[in-house]
């Protein structure tokens, strides 16, 4: 499918959370803080844009696919490298991305399943995790001629759950716009940042997704988006049954008035 950065798909999903198990508790610097859970939102995605009808057959569309902030914020604190696995047809399908933004661009003519791995910085987790996008490049849903000014956006969101993190991990992360933190025990002494054995986000480029060309594109994921649109869909279907609820109120006190009126 290789020679394949909207009509906007919403691919979103009621918030999935995925638990991650640090492991190893062997090493000093390592020691858990119990009763503490860190979640990082991330959103998995891709933008396509139709190249026009002068586009080669197996060209057709650019297209990137990314791993990013909910909030496009540096995801670099978390991640140290994402892989992005491609279609065999294309030319070294398995793609590295070992510093933030966490974003692929390519372009081809056909759809498929791409499979991502995730790596985290050693005092977080030495677990990998595995998600996968379907690179979406037409409309669900025909409606004329593709323009190549609107693209097709497809995103899902997910919360990666690190239960009891790493001490150096959470005085990292403690703060960090992309992290949510839970509270903390009392009483609890952190050591400084820096501490950890692996130095590798210290020496990671930084990089959010803010500034992003594409990213006025972005779909929104937040709390209280999706408290409006909960909200503007109650309202909705308050207002689709009231007439009906009326109805059945009138009908309810002319039964109660002609019980009211029998002789007893």
């Amino acid at each position: 499918m290789e020679d394949s950065a909207v009509e906007i798909l919403s691919a979103s999903t009621p918030k999935p959370r995925i638990g991650i198990d640090g492991g190893d508790d062997n090493k000093n610097w390592r020691r858990r803080v119990n009763g503490v859970e860190v979640s990082v939102p991330i959103v998995c995605g891709s933008i396509a844009f139709y190249r026009g009808k002068k586009a080669k057959e197996y060209r057709t569309h650019n297209w990137t696919v990314y791993v990013r902030g909910a909030t496009n914020e540096d995801l670099g604190v978390v991640i140290r490298k994402v892989i992005f696995h491609l279609h065999p047809s294309f030319k070294s399908p398995t793609r590295v991305v070992d510093s933030p933004p966490f974003t692929l661009s390519e372009c081809g003519w056909g759809e498929f399943k791409i499979d991502i791995t995730i790596f985290f910085h050693a005092d977080a987790c030495e677990r990998k995790l595995e998600l996968s996008h379907l690179l979406k490049l037409n409309p669900e849903i025909y409606s004329g001629p593709q323009s190549p000014n609107v693209p097709v956006v497809t995103e899902s969101y997910n919360e990666i759950v690190f239960p009891d993190p790493f001490e150096c991990f959470l005085s990292r992360v403690n703060n960090h716009p992309a992290v949510h933190v839970s509270k903390l025990p009392e009483g609890l002494n952190l050591p400084p940042p820096g501490d950890a054995d692996d130095e590798s986000y210290y020496k990671m480029k930084k990089g959010d997704t803010k500034d992003h060309p594409l990213s006025h594109w972005f779909l929104k994921f937040s709390d209280a988006d999706e408290l409006f649109r909960l909200t503007a869909t109650r309202q909705k279907v308050y207002a689709a049954f009231l007439p009906f609820v009326q109805a059945d109120i009138a009908k309810l006190k002319r039964q109660l008035v002609m019980v009211d009126a029998q002789p007893e």
